[in-house]
């Protein structure tokens, strides 16, 4: 396993996750998590991802059971929380300072933990000022809750103010952002923060490198089970029916013959793909199977092969490189 800092911060990463969204509380029971998580360990991984909206919470429950089964020590682990959708009440969804602290200390909880390596606004609230959430955010750091805060799927100008806020305010800033990043989703990790990366240093832990299955090549043939077919996740079926989605799975079967020739599969040349890319700290595999697990890790050894001629044949084949801003000099 390599180990990556998580940005400029000091804290080490394995460059492989394991990460419990949609499989723990739904396909996934603690013991059945817990040699999953047990697979991810051996290999090397040290994060693990959840968040309090998975599962309705099921999901850090079934991690905390596991990881009280499993006894490792908590000085090896970095583990993630991720706050933003707690329950129906009016306070409990958001980053305001109350579902902030009160949301995170139900986490802790359920995870029956005393605190989490890391926890993220799991998305933007339009409805509280950036100072509140900023402010909230830098005394669970403060106070122990969490070592370090970061963002999920916010913008490169939300981030950006996040920083000045915490720069003015004397506060921590964020350390870490949680995108998708895969390779059909990359315009927004390539091109827009660019800027961050360059000016603040900011560490990834990036999810669905698979594109929820669709870069497994399982849907080459039609949609007829995986992710896209579990009750809840209509809105991701709907995305891979359209025009737009079917030519997204026909350039996932272009890649078939480069995996093909490399001797590995599709979905190890993919998650490959992700760790090349050196702004990448660490990429949350997901699996509902200990084989799933098992060759999910093999990644990093196929990512060797990925040399620059294979980089960019992948890129020909996929067609998703997105245009970087003209120079204008």
């Amino acid at each position: 396993m390599e180990y990556r800092n998580l940005g400029r911060s000091g804290l080490k990463v394995s460059a492989l996750s394991y990460g419990s969204w949609v499989t723990f509380g739904t396909q996934v029971d603690v013991k059945a998590a817990a040699e999953m998580m047990k697979i991810a360990y051996d290999a090397g991984v040290n994060f693990f991802d959840n968040a309090e909206a998975y599962a309705g919470g099921e999901s850090e429950i079934i991690m905390g059971k596991a990881l009280k089964k499993l006894g490792w020590k908590r000085s090896d682990l970095v583990l993630s929380t991720k706050i933003f959708w707690g329950g129906k009440g009016p306070n409990d969804t958001g980053l305001s300072r109350k579902h902030i602290l009160e949301g995170t200390r139900a986490a802790l909880d359920r995870l029956q933990l005393d605190y989490v390596d890391l926890v993220f606004c799991h998305r933007p609230d339009y409805e509280t000022p950036i100072e509140e959430t900023v402010r909230a955010m830098s005394y669970l750091v403060d106070k122990g809750y969490a070592l370090y805060w970061g963002t999920s799927e916010w913008s490169a100008r939300e981030i950006t103010k996040a920083y000045e806020v915490a720069e003015r305010l004397h506060l921590v800033p964020p350390t870490m952002e949680q995108p998708e990043y895969n390779l059909l989703d990359r315009s927004r990790f390539e091109v827009e923060y660019k800027a961050l990366f360059e000016e603040y240093g900011l560490g990834t832990t990036t999810w669905s490198p698979l594109a929820s299955g669709v870069l497994t090549g399982k849907y080459g043939k039609g949609i007829e089970e995986g992710r896209l077919t579990l009750p809840g996740y209509e809105w991701l079926r709907k995305r891979y029916e359209t025009e737009d989605g079917r030519q997204r799975i026909q350039a996932v079967e272009r890649l078939r013959p480069i995996a093909e020739e490399l001797g590995i599969s599709l979905a190890q040349l993919s998650l490959a793909w992700v760790t090349k890319n050196p702004h990448v700290s660490t990429v949350i595999t997901g699996a509902s199977r200990p084989d799933q697990v098992e060759q999910n890790m093999k990644a990093l050894d196929a990512a060797e092969l990925l040399r620059p001629e294979i980089m960019n044949r992948i890129d020909e084949a996929v067609g998703t490189k997105p245009e970087q801003p003209r120079n204008w000099r």
